[in-house]
């Protein structure tokens, strides 16, 4: 067994252990796609989740990336590669299917695009949408041996066609985007961090059912925010509101108005 071969399992292992995935076909995923293929050459600038500062890997050996650790995508903008077990433990709880279609708002450079491309297997779709043009461009790139991957430049607020059974957002809002519900499937599922301006807030899981929609905290977050998302007091306390809202109770509502939940 190479050591690169080798660094790949025990970066799976690691991740399925520390967030205990339940889910064989994400740690088939994870397992199969190299997470080098959707990065430029190294050496990369890495840190742990907590830590507030980058290292430099010694070289440009793959081996380096197969850790929970975070890839500087644009260190000046703090803009990173998602945390690998973080991202491993939100996909686990959509409970992603074979031939699902899933819709990812802010798909960076596309290495979780094809981890759910994986999952989703030849007859399953994933639409990986990103605002940054030289991103986007990018994503589609390194996702060129993807067929069931699709990379469209925008910036993921409008109204998804055809309806979708999972959207993933991967970049904070102050509160779920009308369009994003009402582009769900019946028992279709959305995950979005809610954040304020200080980029820290709560990832929020929303299914759809057949009286409206079910809101649920799924765990904290700090996560780079969203093009277009808020930036006033307001906004913060919007993103503040559902936070403690669903982290009470399921929070079950029938659409947004204004931001927030309404019955109407």
């Amino acid at each position: 067994m190479s050591d690169l071969v080798a660094a790949r399992a025990r970066y799976v292992e690691l991740v399925a252990k520390r967030e205990g995935i339940s889910s064989p076909r994400l740690l088939e995923a994870l397992a199969a796609v190299p997470r080098e293929d959707f990065l430029a050459r190294g050496p990369w600038r890495i840190k742990s989740g907590a830590a507030r500062s980058y290292r430099l890997t010694p070289d440009a050996d793959p081996v380096h990336l197969y850790d929970n650790v975070l890839v500087a995508i644009d260190a000046r903008r703090k803009l990173d590669t998602g945390l690998p077990s973080l991202w491993a433990h939100f996909i686990d709880v959509l409970d992603i299917r074979e031939k699902d279609r899933v819709v990812q708002i802010g798909c960076g450079l596309g290495y979780f695009s094809a981890v759910l491309s994986k999952m989703v297997g030849p007859k399953g779709l994933v639409l990986a949408v990103e605002c940054d043009q030289r991103l986007a461009y990018r994503a589609a790139s390194y996702l060129r041996p993807y067929r069931n991957v699709e990379v469209v430049h925008g910036d993921g607020c409008a109204a998804i066609e055809p309806p979708a059974d999972v959207i993933i957002v991967h970049a904070g809002f102050s509160h779920p985007h009308p369009c994003w519900l009402q582009s769900l499937r019946p028992r279709g599922r959305l995950l979005v961090p809610l954040t304020q301006r200080d980029r820290e807030g709560a990832v929020i899981k929303i299914t759809r059912n057949a009286k409206g929609f079910e809101a649920e905290a799924v765990q904290q977050i700090r996560i780079f925010p969203g093009q277009g998302r808020g930036t006033t007091a307001l906004d913060d306390r919007v993103a503040d509101w559902w936070q403690r809202a669903s982290a009470l109770a399921p929070l079950r509502f029938r659409g947004i108005e204004q931001g927030l939940p309404a019955d109407g």
